[in-house]
């Protein structure tokens, strides 16, 4: 099934098919239909599930077109999150005249109160800057139409329940109300049945294994070596197709150009692009034009890539969901895969959460040949359970001796 069956506006899907998303995932399948026909939802669902889209999309194609006053507010527990789901509604309402505002702390209050006074439809907020904004006047709450309380676990371990209480109390009684979560304890459990009307439950479970057949290595470097290092991961070992994956659009336009000054053949992919961009990427990947696609996240989700040998996480993710995603472009239908993993000091506790995710210890390796400079992850094998470093080899003993091709080892795909 795919988006256009699922009753979303011609403006919202126009924003879907630019951001490159092809096939809605589980919650999305389930809660589009469930939200446009105005049931109240809990959606028991991790990051990395597709959630943001589930509640996203349905909310702006119901808003439609601008308003006087803020009708929709998604609450957030952090400044983070807060930012990734207002750039989400951004991307999915391009072709919209729809305004969303984003509101956290740790940041001035004149931009926020600029952003008010000029008029918004949707408001993304962390809990204490809304109702600090609330209290000032700068705005209201007396018009939300549709309210959703993200990641409510985190919320409660954060302590914001006292002040969802109170945002609930600021918007109507006749409103449209959503709750995400990854567990449903029990005051949570409270909250629904004070906050909500016959809600519908969605529960998804999250993928946490990665398929048998895909090889992993962590390749620990300092900072100001990745560059370098990605550049002889690709010149020293054999591959068909292959992923690379960084954090930001800025993170990967960069990439993509060092690349292809370095003679790869590249294909670049994240939301910034246009759509006739987009699709020329994706085309000539698939059909071996380009042997290397660097892209955000957004590759990972929903779209449709075959035949990829290798993933390079050039950023390690910050969510360890987004690494089983990640992971999944290679290894499948019972082929082998490899998937390799740039790490530097900073991204420890993200590698380390990755790795009680999914079960495992992955192998932190050392690249034969390689002129490292000094970092503290290489201290971590003289603590007890060292992660284990070896060279010579990467994944499946793929080789490490140079072709004589300027580019490295690669293969011609078949």
């Amino acid at each position: 099934m795919s988006f256009s069956s699922l009753g979303l506006s011609d403006n919202i899907l126009k924003g879907i098919r630019a951001m490159g998303y092809e096939d809605p995932t589980p919650i999305q399948l389930r809660g589009i239909p469930l939200f446009l026909e105005g049931r109240d939802l809990i959606g028991s669902a991790q990051t990395g599930t597709g959630k943001t889209a589930a509640f996203g999309l349905p909310i702006l194609t119901k808003l439609d077109k601008p308003a006087d006053t803020p009708r929709a507010l998604i609450v957030e527990p952090t400044r983070e999150l807060a930012s990734q789901v207002e750039t989400a509604f951004r991307d999915f309402s391009r072709y919209s005249d729809l305004r969303t505002t984003v509101l956290y702390g740790g940041v001035k209050y004149g931009k926020q109160n600029d952003e008010l006074e000029r008029g918004t439809d949707i408001i993304v907020a962390t809990p204490g800057r809304l109702l600090d904004h609330v209290s000032q006047k700068n705005l209201t709450l007396k018009n939300i139409e549709y309210l959703v309380l993200d990641e409510a676990d985190r919320m409660l371990d954060m302590g914001f329940m006292p002040d969802v209480k109170k945002i609930i109390q600021h918007c109507p009684e006749k409103r449209h109300t959503s709750l995400f979560s990854a567990t449903i304890p029990p005051i949570i459990e409270t909250i629904i049945q004070w906050a909500m009307t016959d809600p519908e439950t969605v529960e998804i479970g999250m993928r946490r294994s990665v398929a048998e057949t895909v090889s992993h290595a962590v390749y620990p470097v300092a900072f100001d070596q990745k560059n370098d290092l990605v550049l002889a991961l690709l010149g020293k070992v054999d591959y068909d197709s292959v992923i690379v994956f960084c954090r930001t659009k800025v993170g990967a336009d960069r990439l993509g150009g060092l690349l292809k000054r370095e003679n790869h053949s590249v294909a670049i992919l994240h939301s910034n692009r246009t759509q006739s961009e987009r699709e020329r990427s994706l085309k000539g990947f698939r059909d071996g034009k380009y042997e290397v696609l660097v892209a955000t996240d957004i590759a990972s989700r929903g779209l449709d890539i075959a035949n990829v040998s290798h993933v390079v996480n050039f950023d390690v993710p910050q969510h360890p969901e987004d690494y089983v995603h990640r992971i999944g472009r290679t290894g499948r239908a019972a082929a082998s895969g490899d998937a390799f993993t740039i790490m530097v000091a900073e991204d420890r506790q993200h590698m380390e959460a990755i790795e009680r995710f999914i079960g495992k210890k992955i192998n932190r390796e050392k690249m034969e040949g390689f002129d490292y400079k000094y970092t503290s992850l290489f201290d971590d094998g003289k603590h007890a359970s060292p992660p284990r470093f070896r060279g010579g080899s990467v994944g499946r003993g793929y080789s490490f001796g140079m072709s004589s091709r300027k580019g490295g080892g690669r293969r011609k795909r078949r």
